[in-house]
């Protein structure tokens, strides 16, 4: 049966591979985006600036969903434009989280002991806390509490009505070569190949991950797939920590990391962890979602991830060697 889904965001890596997912199985899916990329062929395209209640408003038109995939909320107050624009027009309303919600040092949360997965109920939607008077109209305060602007847009949208509610905490995300944005894991082979130090934390903590295909899987699973509510995590089976990915590394590349351990309160290298936060994945499977080994796709993962960084050095190269026209 054809869905009719409104995804926003999507401008790239998993949410575009959600949309391009979403179209190939025969749903009717329209983007509301700024208009700064297009969506993939035979998605109906919303140029609106979804912070601008009115125009936003004006934009959507007469349309309505049977599901809403919100991407890119990341403050109570975007949840609370998305709430009363979305409220009438949508059965259902999907946010992608973050296993930020659940950083120990980000919020006062329930201690979890270390090595014992974090559950849902740690963080509840239901019962968290709002405030939004708050200055998260500065991008630069948000991006410096994003796992508090996440609990709080959960929290809005859980407590709004009018649509069926469910968030998705996503684990840190990783495969695609080019295509993972945040560059993260190209940190880690471009250092290993070059020979550079990666910084980690005295006793690093070992975290959970997610593929960027499955995410998207589970995500239009959620979306269409399934009629639970409430915060689920989504993450694949099995811990990882910062040695551990670099011995991934170091298994391509073929040659050995070197480490420098950091001062207390010094940044780490992305995935070097002194506190525990890792997810419990068992409610997905209770829903029925089964996630893969972390094991199965990650040697790929960091191939692609080389093997892009070796393409660019290569082109670099060419183009340094070239005679100037």
């Amino acid at each position: 049966m054809s869905d009719r889904i409104c995804v926003i965001g999507g401008n790239r890596y998993f949410g575009r591979l959600l949309v391009e997912r979403a179209l190939a199985a025969g749903h009717q899916v329209t983007v509301v985006n700024r208009g700064s990329a297009a969506p993939p062929a035979g998605a109906d395209h919303v140029v609106a600036d979804r912070d601008d209640e009115v125009s936003l408003g004006a934009a959507l038109g007469s349309r309505v969903f049977d599901v809403v995939v919100d991407q890119v909320c990341y403050t109570p107050v975007q949840a609370a434009v998305a709430a009363r624009v979305f409220g009438g027009r949508t059965r259902r309303y999907v946010l992608t989280s973050t296993i930020e919600v659940y950083h120990p040092a980000s919020a006062r949360l329930p201690v979890v002991p270390v090595g014992t997965p974090v559950p849902e109920e740690v963080v509840a939607p239901t019962t968290w806390p709002v405030s939004a008077d708050l200055p998260w109209h500065d991008a630069a305060y948000w991006d410096a509490h994003y796992g508090e602007g996440k609990r709080q847009a959960e929290a809005v949208l859980a407590r709004a009505g009018g649509f069926g509610f469910a968030s998705v905490r996503s684990a840190h995300v990783l495969g695609g070569g080019e295509r993972e944005w945040t560059g993260r894991l190209a940190h880690y082979t471009e250092r290993v190949a070059r020979g550079e130090e990666i910084a980690v934390h005295a006793e690093p903590l070992p975290s959970v991950f997610v593929h960027h295909e499955e995410l998207a899987a589970f995500l239009l699973w959620a979306a269409v797939g399934s009629d639970f509510t409430g915060p689920v995590n989504a993450c694949s089976d099995g811990f990882l920590d910062v040695y551990g990915l670099c011995e991934e590394v170091a298994a391509r590349t073929g040659r050995r990391p070197a480490y420098r351990v950091v001062e207390p309160g010094e940044a780490a290298s992305p995935f070097s962890f002194d506190r525990h936060y890792a997810m419990s994945n068992a409610r997905a499977k209770e829903l029925g979602f089964a996630f893969s080994p972390l094991a199965r796709w990650l040697p790929a993962a960091v191939a692609e991830a080389v093997d892009g960084a070796d393409a660019t050095a290569a082109t670099a190269a060419t183009v340094a060697t070239r005679p100037a026209s």
